[in-house]
């Protein structure tokens, strides 16, 4: 069977630890004997973007600005640890936030939901995507350890000379003391992306921040946020018959639990962040949870919303089997080269795409499934297999179609 054909490339972050290894496997057994595979490949895992002084990383994100469509593996952030563990020039900054920076937008992360897997919130009946801003605030900040004696203040200089404030006085006590930014373009864009994306999918959109005690930070997010929608998107939220509200993110945490899903949730970056990785909880697993990166130019990132996987890792090195669930890192793949077929007219390559998502969700609904899934699947009859089994099980299946 002749493989399909691809026109323009697709660029690949490669990653870290066990996630690095399914990747690998991934293209082996899924893609390449299907696939053409036209891929600009940078190496994002941590050795070489120490070697590179992480240019390799800001590298990659310009040629997702170039080809329109890049798929990343899971990369580590170090923390002092890790800078010991691969002896590292120093302590990077977050790849994945080096990357939104430079292409701004939007994560979206929605869940993949199967039979079998019941979500810990009984009364949820349909997904719930996170949309979290992709720029800014803890990812860029700027943070100095303080000695006690010492004073922080926040100086702003500009042409109407300096306004300063006293963050404090460490008097009694050292400690710690951070800067964060954000600005007013990056927000627009994020609102922007939200109403499109919520007008998309005909569902609602909620937006929460902490306006009540960021009484200057945060409250410029729900201006902006109310401007746009009041000038640009309510007739249309109106003609879709949908709405869009803003509430406190603790307010937001409550109606999330009560509610029965089938939403966006738009949140700051940190906010994103943690709040996906407890709705993929919630839902199953974080293995379970797709994130794609939209910027306002119309540019993709497709990744998996979890991390390295390092105890499976540390497990593979040494030798022992393991369980790992490669799903979301699969429809990681699979979003990337839909995206590069709808982009560049390959219908053949979205079928691709289509039917390997498919496929995957069917081989863990006919009780074939990694150990994390088997732990919560309602099925009577499962199997629980380790990664490189599951994936020729998916393999099979796809095959038969």
């Amino acid at each position: 069977m002749s493989k399909i054909q691809m026109t323009t490339p697709i660029v690949e972050l490669d990653g870290d630890e066990m996630t690095r290894v399914l990747w690998q496997w991934i293209k082996e057994l899924l893609i390449l004997p299907y696939v053409d595979l036209k891929s600009e490949y940078y190496d994002l895992g941590l050795e070489y973007r120490d070697k590179t002084d992480d240019k390799v990383t800001v590298e990659s994100a310009e040629a997702i600005k170039k080809y329109g469509v890049g798929v990343k593996c899971a990369t580590i952030t170090p923390n002092a640890q890790r800078v010991e563990e691969y002896n590292l020039k120093k302590m990077w900054k977050s790849p994945n936030g080096t990357v939104r920076a430079i292409l701004d937008g939007t994560v979206f992360r929605e869940p993949v939901v199967v039979k079998g897997i019941k979500p810990v919130v009984v009364n949820w009946e349909k997904p719930i995507i996170i949309a979290r801003h992709a720029y800014g605030d803890v990812y860029k900040n700027v943070e100095f350890r303080v000695e006690q004696g010492e004073t922080a203040e926040l100086v702003i200089r500009g042409k109407n000379g300096e306004r300063k404030e006293t963050i404090l006085s460490f008097e009694n006590s050292s400690g710690v003391v951070q800067g964060l930014h954000n600005i007013d373009a990056s927000i627009e864009s994020f609102a922007r992306s939200c109403f499109e994306y919520a007008l998309d999918k005909k569902q609602d959109l909620w937006f929460a921040t902490k306006d009540t005690i960021s009484k200057t930070y945060d409250h410029r997010f729900k201006d902006i946020f109310a401007e746009i929608f009041e000038n640009e998107y309510k007739a249309k939220f109106d003609e879709a018959g949908i709405e869009y509200f803003y509430t406190l993110i603790d307010d937001a945490v409550a109606r999330v639990i009560r509610s029965k899903g089938g939403y966006i949730w738009a949140c700051k970056n940190y906010d994103g962040d943690v709040m996906s990785d407890m709705l993929a909880t919630a839902f199953g697993s974080l293995a379970m949870m797709t994130s794609v990166l939209v910027s306002p130019d119309g540019k993709y990132e497709y990744e998996a919303a979890h991390g390295t996987v390092t105890r499976h890792y540390y497990k593979y090195r040494d030798g022992e089997e393991t369980s790992t669930n490669p799903v979301a890192t699969i429809f990681a793949w699979t979003g990337g080269l839909r995206k590069r077929g709808q982009l560049d007219n390959l219908d053949d390559l979205v079928a691709f795409a289509d039917k390997l998502e498919k496929a995957t969700i069917t081989t863990i609904e006919n009780g074939i499934m990694t150990k994390d899934l088997y732990a919560l699947s309602t099925l009577e009859n499962k199997k629980a297999v380790n990664s490189r089994e599951f994936l020729l099980a998916i393999k099979n299946e796809f095959d038969k179609m």
